[in-house]
């Protein structure tokens, strides 16, 4: 996937700029109902969610789809990390095989090009999902100065990708992160990760900086908690 660029990009700076996706790993950890003893993790990151893991377990499988992330995450006993695109064959054939307690993932799966698919798949080998993704409403000011639409999931979409398999309990927050000047605010547009890899044309881009009047960046995300298989 394209966007996995700009993680990659600016992987050694990235815990500056997830500021949202820190503090969604760590409402998506204080919120298990239960303390997994084998977990799949998808879009591991740099260890935002393992770094709210505070109890023992047997296995944990670590995902993510950018080398530079998974060589930036926490090294421990019982973790293995490995580099897949979370849509890929290989990805599928890697967990086919596998049970599951649990599967996490934060600030990853909107990225995905068949996100029913995917679910399809964990179904298999989980009976339970807990993950939060952004959705297709963050930065939704840029989007409707600029005219373009968003390169993540929406809302119902993701909603729809879940029920297919799951019985669900969903719920949607809207965060606003401020900055003190536009150059701190667009910085982090560029090196947070959430925006994927495309950039404005100049014209757009210039339109942009001089229309947004707003001290602060909105970001969407949806909080997904599988209660049972269908």
């Amino acid at each position: 996937m394209q966007q996995r660029n700009q993680f990659s990009k600016y992987a050694n700076e990235y815990k500056s700029y997830n500021i949202i996706q820190q503090i969604c790993a760590k409402s998506l950890v204080r919120e298990l109902k239960s303390k997994p003893k084998r977990i799949l993790e998808l879009g591991c990151g740099s260890g935002q969610i393992f770094a709210n893991v505070n109890w023992e377990f047997y296995k944990y499988l670590a995902i993510d789809g950018s080398q530079e992330m998974c060589n930036l995450h926490p090294k421990v006993k019982n973790l293995e990390i490995k580099c897949f695109n979370f849509d890929s064959v290989e990805f599928f054939n890697e967990i086919k095989d596998k049970n599951f307690d649990m599967v996490i993932s934060s600030s990853a799966l909107q990225w995905s090009r068949d996100l029913k698919k995917v679910v399809e798949n964990l179904s298999k080998i989980t009976k339970e999902i807990n993950a939060v993704l952004f959705t297709s409403n963050t930065f939704k000011t840029i989007q409707n100065i600029t005219a373009t639409k968003s390169p993540i999931l929406d809302e119902n979409s993701i909603k729809e990708a879940f029920s297919t398999y799951f019985k669900c309990e969903f719920e949607t927050i809207l965060y606003k992160l401020e900055f003190s000047n536009k150059k701190e605010l667009f910085d982090y547009i560029k090196k947070s990760g959430v925006s994927g890899s495309s950039e404005l044309p100049y014209e757009k881009a210039k339109k942009l900086y001089k229309e947004y009047n707003i001290n602060y960046l909105e970001f969407e995300v949806i909080f997904v908690k599988t209660i049972s298989k269908l």
